[in-house]
């Protein structure tokens, strides 16, 4: 009797295959502004804390880091050019969340792909995306 043949298992090619985790890193002048912004208003787990940078844990295997761009040879970009986007589970429950840290997102809207979407700014000027 032969042993049943086992599926095989494809595994990830290229950079994917490599990839263990992914960090963002933002150089900012508002560092403090921007960290209290990320670990108090939207209450992100953080995962380093330096005095001039703080990384935060975004899902298991994804962190968003903030830099202070004086203490760096980087300069900010001050907001320009950078869209972090988030899909949740429940855009009105995280609007909601997001309104009790006392911080401002835009009103829902319909895009025309049928996504809901809100969007709000870190204080640096980053534009952050929240979508379902």
């Amino acid at each position: 009797m032969r042993a049943p043949k086992q599926a095989s298992v494809t595994q990830p090619k290229g950079l994917q295959g490599q990839t263990v985790r992914v960090n963002t890193i933002l150089y900012c002048e508002k560092w403090a502004d921007t960290v209290a912004f990320y670990k108090t208003g939207l209450q992100l787990p953080v995962t380093v804390a330096q005095d001039w940078f703080m990384e935060f844990q975004l899902t298991d295997s994804t962190c968003l880091s903030i830099a202070d761009a004086g203490r760096t040879t980087k300069n900010s970009s001050q907001g320009q050019g950078h869209l972090i986007t988030f899909q949740v589970r429940d855009l009105a429950e995280t609007r909601t969340l997001l309104c009790g840290a006392g911080l401002a997102p835009t009103p829902i809207e319909t895009h025309p792909w049928g996504a809901t979407v809100m969007y709000l700014d870190d204080p640096e000027g980053n534009r952050l995306e929240f979508w379902c």
